[in-house]
C-alpha cells in the first residue's frame, strides 16, 4: 500500500511536510554540491528536492512511477515531470549522473528489477542516493507522513539490496530525528529536536541516506528479449496512468 502523487503533495504543503522538506532537503543538497551541467534525475515522488537544483543540473528531470499517478512539476513553465515504469526507465544506457530515490523503493513490488535499471542507466562514475525509512524509527511506525507506509529497511537489509543489484554502499546518514508529530512545539525548533535525538536516540532516526556507487567489474546478465523503451514525455497536471493509455 502507498500514497499516490497528490497525497505526497499535500503532504509537502503542510507544516511537517515543510520542516522535512527543508531537513532532507539540506542533506540533499549536500550531497548533491557539484552537479553544475551533470545530468540528474530523481525516482519516486522527488521533486520537492530537485527544486534547489533547477539552474545547475542540465538535464534534470522527474520520473514519477505510473502507480503514483502524475503532477506537472515545477507548476509554471515547461514540465520536467513524466509518467514511467520504474523497471523500463527512458533513458539511455549510462546517461545519468546522479539518481536520487525518494518515496520509491520501500513501496516498489520490484526493487531488484529496479535497483538493476537504475545501474543500466547510471554512468561508471555516477552516484545514486536512495532515501528510505528506517525500520528501527518512529516514523515508519505511523501512517500520518509518507514514511508510514511500504516497507522499511535497516542498514543491513539495505547494504544487501545494493550489492545483489552490483551497487557498493559507500557513504551513511540518518536524519529526522524529531517526532513525526504536527506539534506546534517540534515545528517552531526541528534542529533542535534533531540535534536531541541524534544525542539520546541515534539509531531511531526516520529515514536512512545511502549514497552508493555501480560496481562496473561486474557481469551484466543478458536479457532474453529486446525491450522498446518508452520516451519521455511531457505530463500535464491532473492526468492518470490510465487516462494516458485508455481503454479501446
Amino acid at each position: 500500500m502507498h500514497l499516490d502523487a497528490i497525497d505526497l503533495k499535500d503532504f509537502y504543503a503542510c507544516p511537517l511536510g515543510a520542516v522535512v522538506r527543508r531537513l532532507l532537503g539540506a542533506r540533499i543538497k549536500a550531497r548533491f554540491a557539484d552537479v553544475k551541467g551533470a545530468s540528474v534525475f530523481g525516482l519516486g515522488f522527488a521533486s520537492p528536492y530537485l527544486a534547489s537544483l533547477r539552474g545547475e543540473a542540465s538535464p534534470l528531470g522527474a520520473l514519477l512511477p505510473a502507480e503514483l499517478g502524475a503532477i506537472a512539476w515545477p507548476e509554471q513553465g515547461r514540465s520536467l515531470s513524466v509518467l514511467v515504469d520504474e523497471t523500463e526507465l527512458p533513458l539511455d544506457d549510462e546517461s545519468a549522473d546522479r539518481l536520487l530515490l525518494v518515496h520509491m523503493l520501500e513501496w516498489s513490488e520490484k526493487s531488484r528489477a529496479l535497483l538493476r535499471e537504475l545501474w543500466r542507466v547510471l554512468k561508471p562514475n555516477g552516484r545514486l542516493l536512495l532515501v528510505v525509512p528506517n525500520r528501527r524509527g518512529l516514523w515508519a511506525r505511523v501512517d500520518t507522513t509518507p514514511f508510514g507506509y511500504g516497507s522499511p529497511f535497516s542498514r543491513r537489509q539495505l547494504a544487501l539490496l545494493l550489492k545483489e543489484a552490483m551497487f557498493s554502499p559507500e557513504e551513511w546518514e540518518y536524519a529526522l530525528y524529531m517526532p513525526p508529530f504536527n506539534w506546534r512545539i517540534l515545528l517552531k525548533w526541528p534542529l533542535f529536536w534533531e540535534r536531541l535525538g541524534l544525542v539520546l536516540w541515534p539509531t531511531f532516526s526516520g529515514v536512512i541516506l545511502v549514497e552508493a556507487t555501480k560496481q562496473v567489474y561486474a557481469a551484466v546478465p543478458a536479457r532474453e528479449t529486446r525491450k522498446v523503451r518508452r520516451r519521455i514525455v511531457p505530463v500535464p497536471a491532473g492526468v492518470t496512468p490510465r487516462a494516458l493509455h485508455p481503454s479501446p
